[in-house]
């Protein structure tokens, strides 16, 4: 017994009270790390060797602060003995450290009050903060490194470079600790400021994908829901603020997930606002998140307020860059066209395609995304029209008005001539609809139009085209939305195709006249002109007759669901059309 009450304070006030109460028994029910620190605070007083590692010093530290085993109790007692052993040990080991903060959790509140805790996060934190070149401990990496990290950048001039410390070395070791300490640490190193954006995403990516099961695919696997949303929403409060700093796919994974677990609302806006702002890096597979409730498939109003938020960046980027430029320049803007528009407009275009499938999708959704994007630069409409055609064919019973309202998200001067083609098949298109792309494809087919005349047509032709009568007074009364919601047979399909093909022979005619004549422009003029008025009197005299007058006899025209998809007929949009004369502006 002697040998306890040499170095320990706390045995000889705790002797000494026995001996008045005249009992033989000394009891310890609370001594932190339980008998196995307790075992090396007694082992050290009887002399014995003691083992000390990252598994047990902290224990052994809580149990010699819990004896009082101080140096003026003892000149070398065990408290001094453990701090030189962290200091020049356990601090100085990266691997060590981790392990030792691992078990200060079932030491509380002795670890917080010893500031051991402190001790070791500034540890961790010092040592991922350091200059990659200063680093050599060992550390777990089985992730991928850049060529120029693995010492083989062909750049090299042939000489191999010495193996390089990539960036985020620190980030696979700091996922085993659990989320409190791992925010606490995340922290220390943010708050040191040596650390870029880009690795801290990095570190909160690679820790959600190991601590929470399904993450990766987009789903969560078990769990306590409770759980599974304090993780997202602490992950989601530590990512940098810059918006560069994290990847898209990891921000997309993020509010998959807390649309799952149904974060709070706070969490998901935010998630939202930062990946609206790179919404021109996504895809469409991205987008097809799935519904939580109900009888939807996707959730589409995700996607729009995702959208919503792209369209409020860039209007927001646009007035910053207005407020910018010189007077001049306000006051006759030059428009640019921007890519990550047209990737947006494209991405939209490709979603609606999808979700076009959805039976119980309403046609309010369909538009109000598309309108999202209407006004943004798009050279062709191919991917729109096939999302409208994809609509109306998974959707047959929809009502006149929202068929209207969905053709005229579609500007039919921006179809490619392979879309072109499809339309005028296209049984589940408006009458109006057909009309509007075969004039414009005459236009484009016709040498002497220059895109800046309008074939001489009768009124009640003109009056299905954009503008109706351009200018000119109506000598016909139509209705409107018959003229709309009013769909081709299929004997009038069959006729505008073969007068489509008839049309494009003699424009490739006319074309083949010019190229081979050799005698001088004036008869290649004479050509040309012959060749416009024969389409001329073509579109106007036989073709929009026949459609006209074959509309007005029929009291109720029919429609079938037989075209063919345009998955494959239509092109990409990006595929440029080149037109033999300019587009007429119809306003």
């Amino acid at each position: 017994m002697f040998p306890l009450l040499s170095k320990s304070a706390r045995f000889q006030k705790l002797v000494t009270q026995t001996n008045e109460e005249n009992s033989n028994e000394v009891h310890i029910h609370d001594i932190p790390g339980g008998p196995a620190a307790f075992e090396i605070c007694v082992k050290f007083c009887y002399g014995m060797t003691v083992t000390l590692n990252a598994y047990n010093v902290v224990a052994a530290r809580c149990a010699a602060e819990y004896l009082e085993m101080y140096e003026t109790v003892e000149k070398g007692n065990l408290i001094y003995k453990i701090e030189v052993f962290l200091n020049s040990s356990i601090f100085r080991s990266w691997k060590d450290s981790i392990i030792a903060l691992q078990t200060t959790k079932s030491l509380l509140p002795w670890s917080e009050e010893l500031k051991i805790v402190s001790h070791f996060l500034d540890s961790i934190a010092t040592k991922a903060s350091m200059n990659t070149s200063k680093v050599e401990w060992s550390y777990t990496y089985n992730r991928k490194k850049l060529p120029s990290e693995n010492g083989n950048d062909p750049h090299w001039n042939g000489m191999r470079k010495p193996q390089i410390v990539p960036k985020d070395w620190w980030v696979e070791d700091l996922c085993e600790l659990q989320l409190d300490l791992y925010e606490r640490v995340l922290t220390a190193i943010i708050t040191k400021g040596n650390v870029s954006g880009a690795v801290i995403g990095e570190a909160l990516n690679a820790y959600a994908s190991r601590r929470m099961p399904g993450f990766n695919k987009g789903i969560i696997q078990g769990g306590d829901v409770v759980k599974n949303r304090l993780f997202l929403e602490k992950i989601s409060r530590l990512l940098p603020t810059d918006a560069s700093s994290i990847s898209f796919s990891f921000l997309l994974k993020l509010l998959r997930a807390a649309i799952l677990v149904e974060c709070e609302e706070l969490e998901r806006s935010e998630l939202m606002r930062r990946i609206g702002k790179c919404l021109d890096e996504a895809n469409v597979a991205d987008l097809l998140i799935c519904a939580p409730v109900g009888e939807a498939i996707f959730d589409v109003d995700t996607v729009q307020r995702l959208v919503e938020e792209f369209v409020a960046g860039w209007q927001h980027a646009q007035t910053d860059s207005l407020l910018e430029e010189e007077l001049q320049e306000i006051s006759s803007p030059k428009m640019v066209s921007n890519p990550s528009k047209l990737k947006v407009a494209k991405l939209v275009d490709g979603y609606l395609a999808e979700i076009a499938r959805d039976p119980s999708l309403p046609v309010s959704k369909f538009v109000n995304l598309a309108e999202l994007v209407s006004s943004f630069p798009r050279p062709f409409h191919d991917g729109l029209y096939r999302a409208i055609d994809m609509y109306l064919k998974e959707h047959p019973g929809i009502s006149k008005s929202e068929r209207k309202r969905m053709c005229r998200l579609m500007d039919c001067r921006k179809l490619s001539a392979e879309a072109c083609m499809h339309a005028v098949q296209n049984e589940r298109l408006p009458m109006r609809v057909v009309v509007q792309v075969l004039f414009f494809e005459q236009l484009r087919a016709t040498p002497s139009s220059g895109g800046t005349s309008t074939p001489d047509l009768p009124g009640s032709i003109r009056a299905l085209l954009p503008g109706g009568s351009h200018g000119s007074s109506r000598s016909t009364t139509t209705n409107a939305e018959e003229e709309w919601d009013t769909m081709g047979t299929a004997e009038h399909i069959n006729a505008l195709k073969g007068e489509l093909a008839t049309l494009k022979l003699s424009a490739g005619g006319s074309e083949g006249s010019s190229r081979n004549s050799h005698g001088g422009g004036k008869g290649n003029n004479v050509e040309k002109v012959v060749a416009a008025n024969k389409m001329k009197s073509l579109m106007s005299k036989r073709l929009f007759s026949k459609i006209w007058s074959s509309k007005e006899r029929s009291s109720e025209l029919t429609s079938s669901d037989t075209s063919e998809s345009p998955d494959s007929t239509v092109a990409e949009e990006t595929k440029s059309t080149p037109s033999r004369s300019r587009r007429v502006s119809v306003s």
